[in-house]
């Protein structure tokens, strides 16, 4: 009898496919377009079911509706940060979808990551960059206007053209400035202090075709669960 070579079919039996599993799986993904671990909830919450975040991930790319992340796998070497309270903080920053000549920007509240403002332009210049700021001030500036706004360094804002002093002067800045909101410069090579917002443009760039429209996107993604 030959004897077992060690770390070689060991652990628990792999289970195979379940047609059931896989049918709610699909369901609840064309329903709420989550990755798996809020599958894993959506699913045990409204279909009564069961299904390990992994398994729903093997179902998803068996599907094509979910890859590897290599990023995803490497130890971070900065810590999280995340406002209290909503309207304390936001991000803004533009992203080019690459099906589209549309470029998209918005406006992410750091605490609560819904998109407060945001639209989808021919060109990513500072005037269309004011006016995503408008579409801010005029939605929540009755509710508490926004202390601050983080932004990269791209000549949309302005940013690009830095003292060595460190100190910055632009027409966004200015624009911004005459809200009462006090523009915070991100980093140079650091674009984790945008995380939130880069994270939200891969959502973007994964979920926007299947909606008519940026406003019904938004609130699709604003109103899912969180």
């Amino acid at each position: 009898m030959q004897e077992p070579v060690v770390g070689e079919n060991m652990g628990r039996p792999r289970k195979p496919f379940d047609k059931r599993e896989e049918q709610v799986v699909s369901e609840a993904f064309t329903r709420y377009r989550f990755g798996a671990r809020m599958l894993e909830v959506v699913i045990r919450k409204v279909f009564k079911i069961r299904i390990s975040h992994n398994r729903i991930h093997m179902y998803l790319k068996a599907a094509d509706l979910a890859h590897e992340d290599p990023q995803k796998k490497k130890r971070r070497k900065w810590v999280r940060y995340e406002r209290e309270h909503s309207l304390s903080a936001g991000h803004i920053d533009w992203h080019e979808s690459g099906w589209s000549e549309l470029k998209v920007c918005a406006i992410i509240d750091d605490a609560s990551r819904m998109i407060l403002a945001g639209g989808e332009f021919k060109n990513a210049n500072t005037e269309n960059s004011k006016l995503v700021v408008n579409q801010l001030v005029e939605r929540y500036w009755w509710l508490c206007p926004m202390r601050e706004i983080i932004m990269d360094h791209g000549a949309e804002f302005g940013a690009h053209r830095i003292h060595e002093d460190g100190k910055w002067d632009s027409d966004f800045k200015k624009h911004l400035e005459r809200h009462g909101i006090k523009p915070i410069l991100a980093k140079v090579k650091h674009p984790q202090t945008n995380g939130k917002l880069e994270r939200w443009f891969g959502e973007y760039q994964r979920h926007r075709l299947a909606f008519s429209s940026f406003e019904e996107f938004r609130d699709w993604y604003n109103n899912r669960p969180h």
